[in-house]
């Protein structure tokens, strides 16, 4: 099976999907591979990148873990949650600048403040606080256009984030989930569930979120751009994105010089 993030994996950081990419995922297809988008978008923005690729019916996992679906038709498989409250205040009390927003599956976002354009996708709704803070979330992402992510690392590690798991971007962004959810644990699900496991598993991402995942899979490669901690969780680590590493290792085990050879009986050379 094939883990693919989405962000700077398989789009750009403009959103958009590489012909070449395109190619070469339809080829792990071809070769009777499943293919399974692991990303920290929500659906409706995973959506997108799913149809662009013409996957066949079947599992993605978004929202970092939090949430699995099949499609099409549309179903969730499993919605995890917590109740945001305390995270909230805290944060709210470290970074009283921070924009906070809660994921509302399938949908958009309610947030406490305007996020930068082309950072959230969806319906967005602004709400207080107190609104965002009143009921359990499957996610919540915390946004400083002015900061930096180093200045965002050193704040999840200042108000601890007890009880949930966390995750840092790279522009001052921090994505809040379940404790204990991530998108390894997620996958160990639709893998089972597929009769797969996790030895079987090639992954590919590069950001921050993507460490478990890649630790966990039989194969788990970084991208070259992907930062030190990234590219020390990973088995390997191929070319930047926009020099095409994730071609290079799609291609490297389903490339056309593969045809007629079938599926590769290991991930691990």
């Amino acid at each position: 099976m094939v883990a693919l993030d989405i962000d700077g994996t398989l789009v750009d950081h403009e959103g958009v999907l590489p012909d070449e990419v395109r190619r070469s995922v339809r080829r792990v297809m071809a070769a009777g591979v499943p293919v399974v988008l692991a990303t920290g978008r929500g659906w409706h923005a995973t959506r997108p990148v799913f149809e662009q690729l013409g996957l066949p019916a079947g599992p993605a996992v978004t929202s970092n873990g939090a949430v699995t679906v099949t499609f099409p038709p549309f179903n969730l498989e499993q919605v995890l949650t917590f109740d945001p409250a305390a995270v909230i205040a805290t944060v709210l009390r470290e970074h009283p600048t921070a924009a906070i927003a809660a994921e509302v599956v399938g949908q958009g976002y309610r947030v406490t403040r305007r996020f930068p354009d082309g950072d959230l996708s969806g319906h967005i709704e602004v709400v207080s606080a107190d609104d965002l803070a009143g009921g359990d979330v499957t996610r919540i992402v915390v946004r400083d256009p002015e900061a930096s992510d180093e200045e965002f690392v050193r704040l999840a590690e200042r108000i601890g984030l007890h009880g949930v798991s966390y995750f840092v971007g790279w522009s001052a962004w921090l994505d809040i989930a379940p404790q204990g959810v991530n998108k390894a644990t997620a996958l160990a699900e639709v893998v089972g569930g597929l009769g797969y496991r996790a030895a079987d598993v090639l992954a590919i991402g590069d950001g921050r979120n993507d460490i478990e995942m890649l630790a966990w899979a039989g194969r788990g490669v970084a991208l070259g751009d992907a930062g030190p901690e990234v590219r020390a969780a990973a088995d390997h680590v191929t070319a930047p994105f926009a020099e095409g590493g994730t071609v290079l290792e799609l291609d490297r085990w389903f490339g056309p010089r593969r045809a007629f050879g079938g599926v590769p009986r290991t991930l691990a050379s």
